[in-house]
């Protein structure tokens, strides 16, 4: 037996040699828990389960990111999966929780700022949100498909 898997091993309750590590105490520990999380920490407790579920958590948020980023642009739920997506690369990467809680940060603080304002400026945002959305549709059906909104409506106008 090499030293390192001498090292590696411990003594579990009974005194006896454990090949295992303290991976037994922690799937033993995981499995007092409830839920996700005791699922997770069940998970977790060897070395390929962690490194697979980060794997997964960084590939499913990899791609709830990316597709919130792609929708940002259109008139839906575009920031809500970025941040869905960020959420759930939270649960296994540090950059991501401070990322996550900066992006809480400044939503809060524009809401704030949104309703200190008055009427007026109110409704120059949502005029100014309604444009870009407009412009965004329109540009993205000229391009994506070759149709000119404006020119179908001329031609239904001039019927």
């Amino acid at each position: 037996m090499a030293i390192s898997d001498e090292v590696r091993k411990s003594r579990d309750e009974s005194g006896r040699l454990s090949e295992t590590g303290d991976a037994d105490a922690l799937k033993e520990e995981a499995a007092r828990r409830s839920g996700i999380h005791g699922w997770l920490d069940g998970v977790r407790s060897t070395r390929t389960g962690r490194l697979t579920l980060k794997i997964v958590i960084g590939v499913i948020g990899a791609v709830l990111v990316v597709g919130g980023l792609i929708m940002v642009p259109f008139p839906g739920p575009g920031w809500l999966v970025v941040f869905a997506g960020l959420a759930v690369l939270a649960t296994e990467f540090h950059w991501a929780h401070r990322l996550l809680e900066f992006g809480k940060r400044t939503l809060s603080a524009w809401t704030a700022w949104l309703g200190r304002q008055g009427w007026t400026v109110k409704i120059l945002v949502v005029l100014v949100a309604a444009a870009a959305a407009t412009a965004i549709v329109y540009f993205g059906l000229k391009l994506s498909f070759g149709l000119d909104l404006v020119a179908e409506a001329r031609k239904l106008l001039d019927r």
